[in-house]
């Protein structure tokens, strides 16, 4: 197939997937096109909300329909890192020779379900972090890779904070989206209570698989973005920062730092992703719009006023792209 029939087919198995996953998930359309789009680009999610409103299901069902192994993690201040990387073993074989022998850990799977990440301390925060970033964990010295695809989904209850490990500004960059998942509406709590207090649980039909997948992942980096809307998404970035020439008042006053980079690749990327979801083969200023609040709103911390003030990043990134016109093309 040529690469415009590898986008078309592309759209048709992530249809595929949405309607699977629809056979199991009510509603929070956003959040599963929030985590499909990290899974195809590449990057892993911070989910916000509420325990009960079915992101472990969520995350099962799509290993389930994507034929990945699932992983959860509950984490808690008593966790050490050795609890999810794993650690080496003294075992004895038939001649009683002892040798050590690692044994793997929660973290070697494919999708990792990290359940509320800021309960546990920055020691094993960091071990799963480090993962993350570099696609493998060391212990005694030798290098585990792990296996690709290779995605964290972690969660945060945002109302229960006592106890609790916030994530430093350096590892919640290296999340590329960050994603609220909202109470669902009556409509959806009456479907919900329907389908879980019934009968038994649909069959979910595999659609892909992790080679399939990866492969998608190479044609989500192939789809063009042309140089305007690539320098819009330059300008937004430097707009988020409050001693840039480009921001604006509210930034100034309310945030102590902006976006990295990775802002600007997240956007890129899943703005990618967005325009084949719709059969489109370039990134439009429309994507980027869409995708900017799930891609910035954990990478602008607000300063002491901003937060005695009760702002939300949201609230400013949605300024922002008021603030900032796009450029047009030449």
């Amino acid at each position: 197939m040529n690469w415009e029939e590898q986008a078309l087919q592309f759209r048709t198995d992530c249809e595929a997937i949405r309607r699977e996953i629809g056979k199991v998930i009510v509603g929070q359309e956003e959040v599963i096109e929030g985590v499909l789009m990290a899974l195809l680009a590449g990057g892993h999610v911070l989910l916000e909300g509420v325990p009960g409103l079915g992101k472990t299901l969520l995350v099962r069902t799509l290993g389930q329909v994507l034929q990945l192994k699932f992983s959860r993690i509950q984490f808690t201040p008593d966790l050490m890192p050795a609890d999810i990387i794993g650690t080496n073993l003294l075992v004895e074989d038939e001649s009683g020779r002892r040798t050590f022998q690692f044994e793997p850990g929660p973290i070697f799977a494919n999708l990792i379900l990290a359940d509320e990440i800021n309960r546990a301390t920055p020691k094993t925060q960091s071990a799963l972090l480090e993962a993350m970033q570099e696609r493998s964990v060391t212990v005694g010295g030798v290098v585990h890779p792990l296996a690709e695809p290779y995605v964290v989904l972690a969660t945060q209850n945002p109302i229960e904070m006592e106890g609790t490990y916030p994530l430093p500004e350096a590892q919640v960059d290296r999340f590329l989206l960050k994603l609220r998942v909202a109470f669902p509406e009556e409509e959806e709590l009456a479907r919900i209570l329907d389908r879980t207090t019934g009968g038994e649980m649909p069959e979910l039909t595999p659609i892909l698989d992790g080679p399939q997948l990866l492969a998608m992942r190479e044609i989500v980096r192939q789809v063009p973005i042309a140089s305007h809307v690539r320098d819009y998404i330059v300008r937004l970035i430097l707009a988020t920062h409050p001693d840039s020439d480009r921001a604006i008042p509210l930034i100034r006053r309310y945030v102590r730092y902006g976006s990295s980079p990775r802002g600007g690749q997240a956007i890129v990327l899943a703005g990618k992703v967005r325009a084949l979801f719709a059969g489109r083969f370039n990134v439009s200023l429309e994507d980027v719009q869409q995708v900017a609040p799930a891609a910035l709103r954990h990478r602008i911390i607000l300063n002491f006023e901003g937060e005695a003030e009760g702002l939300s990043t949201d609230d400013l990134i949605a300024t922002l792209l008021e603030a900032i016109p796009p450029l047009s093309a030449d």
